[in-house]
């Protein structure tokens, strides 16, 4: 793995979804990890009273590079031997840029922190890194706040067993796959077999096949809810990570609708890696 992308907005989320990343970056064994601060400048906005606070654009980048170079020299003593450390501001929205960002650094990975809580703190600080996820076709790992990094030993892959051929992405989890060389387990949730189609069991066949080579587990639960299926069957295998492919017309819809995706990543202890079909 080359590079790892940390977007940070300075909290103390961010920072522990950097330190993951610094223990994934030993796993791996990456090259470099780039902090990315995306500052945005607030254009004036005619008929706004003059009392709303202007804000200088230099100050702004002055104040992001300050951020960046704090948040490095505490993270320096965590480096791992022969990774790099680097940081990058820039003034664009981060959801926006994030693509074009992890393109030109090469990126394989983005690891982005993520606070569950009241709403708003959901909305406020867990929005970007939802939007993140959809606008980004680079692998996310998500990270909730209280999570701490531990070795890649154990994988929870939640499918739903619809159009598997089409929709997931070989080859980007393959690579993640061999790298991390994980004990895998293929979730599928469901009530009284309500989603259980005549192709379910040729879907399952053909995920099988996709998978040869890396001894798959599969599941199948009866939850009426499925988020919390799939969070008390990770607690139960103690896995370390939770694997999805969100989909434009399936999990993953926008943050207020309360998608099962964002529904998970909000409230998950386990870290979340979606890999966009």
């Amino acid at each position: 793995m080359k590079t790892i992308i940390v977007p940070t907005d300075f909290s103390e989320t961010s920072y522990n979804a950097a330190r993951y990343a610094l223990g994934l970056a030993r796993q791996m064994n990456t090259a470099r990890i780039v902090l990315y601060h995306a500052y945005e400048l607030i254009v004036p906005i005619p008929d706004v009273p003059s009392s709303v606070p202007m804000v200088n654009p230099d100050e702004l980048r002055s104040a992001s590079l300050e951020g960046l170079d704090k948040m490095m020299r505490e993270l320096e003593p965590l480096l791992p031997e022969n990774t790099i450390l680097a940081s990058r501001a820039e003034n664009h929205l981060l959801p926006a840029n994030i693509d074009q960002v992890a393109k030109q650094e090469e990126a394989d990975l983005i690891v982005m922190g993520i606070t569950g809580g009241s709403q708003l703190e959901e909305i406020l600080v867990g929005s970007n890194t939802v939007d993140v996820v959809k606008h980004t076709t680079c692998p996310v790992i998500i990270v909730p706040g209280s999570a701490r990094f531990r070795p890649i030993r154990k994988i929870v892959f939640a499918c739903d067993f619809r159009k598997v051929v089409e929709t997931t992405p070989v080859q980007p989890l393959k690579k993640l796959l061999n790298v991390f060389k994980p004990e895998l387990h293929v979730l599928n949730i469901d009530h009284e077999s309500k989603h259980f189609t005549s192709d379910t069991p040729y879907e399952t066949l053909m995920l099988d096949t996709l998978l040869e080579g890396y001894d798959p587990q599969f599941h199948f639960i009866d939850h009426t809810n499925v988020v919390q299926g799939i969070m008390d069957f990770a607690a139960r295998q103690e896995a370390d990570l939770i694997l999805i492919i969100p989909k434009k017309h399936g999990l993953f819809d926008h943050i207020f609708k309360r998608s099962r995706t964002t529904q998970l990543a909000f409230h998950t202890h386990v870290p979340l890696l979606a890999i966009h079909e």
